[in-house]
C-alpha cells in the first residue's frame, strides 16, 4: 500500500502558488511560492483580504463575482484559466494565471475558494510585443499595396 499524500509538504514543495481564502475573502492559505511570487511572506498576507494582490481599479468588479460565488456556490470558472492583472507587495503590475475551486464543508455549504496562481507576466509582455509588430508589419505591408 502506496504511503499518504503528505498534503502540506506538496502544498509547500510545489512551484505554483496556492492561495485559499475564506467566505468573506481573508486569506487562510498562502505557500512559499505565493510568497515569491507576490513578496508578501506567509505572516504578513495571513488574515488580509485578497486586495493584497488585486489593483484597485479592478476590486469592486473582484468582490461582486466573489460575493455571488460565495452565496450560490457556483462559479463560472472552474476549470477554466483565468489571466487577470495583479499585483506584487511593491505595487508592481504583473499578470498572473489561475485556477479556482471551491472549497465545501461537509453539509456542501462554501468555506472559501482555492487558486492555482502561475506568474504570467513574462509571456503577457512577449505576446504583447508580437501584437505590436505584427500591426506594423501589416500596416507597411498595407502601405506597399
Amino acid at each position: 500500500m502506496p504511503d499518504p499524500i503528505d498534503y502540506a509538504q506538496l502544498v509547500a514543495a510545489i512551484g505554483d502558488a496556492i492561495v485559499i481564502a475564506d467566505a468573506q475573502g481573508a486569506i487562510t492559505l498562502w505557500n512559499p511560492a505565493a510568497e515569491r511570487m507576490f513578496g508578501y511572506s506567509q505572516a504578513e498576507a495571513l488574515g488580509q483580504s485578497l486586495d493584497l494582490i488585486i489593483p484597485e481599479r479592478l476590486r469592486a468588479r473582484h468582490w461582486q463575482g466573489y460575493d455571488k460565488t460565495m452565496a450560490t456556490g457556483t462559479t463560472r470558472y472552474g476549470s477554466e484559466l483565468l489571466k487577470v492583472p495583479a499585483i506584487d507587495k511593491d505595487g508592481k503590475a504583473m499578470s498572473i494565471a489561475f485556477t479556482v475551486a471551491l472549497l465545501k464543508d461537509a453539509g456542501g455549504a462554501v468555506t472559501g475558494i482555492v487558486a492555482v496562481i502561475r506568474d504570467a507576466t513574462a509571456r503577457f509582455q512577449e505576446e504583447r510585443a508580437l501584437k505590436k509588430r505584427l500591426a506594423e508589419l501589416e500596416s507597411q505591408v498595407g502601405e506597399r499595396a
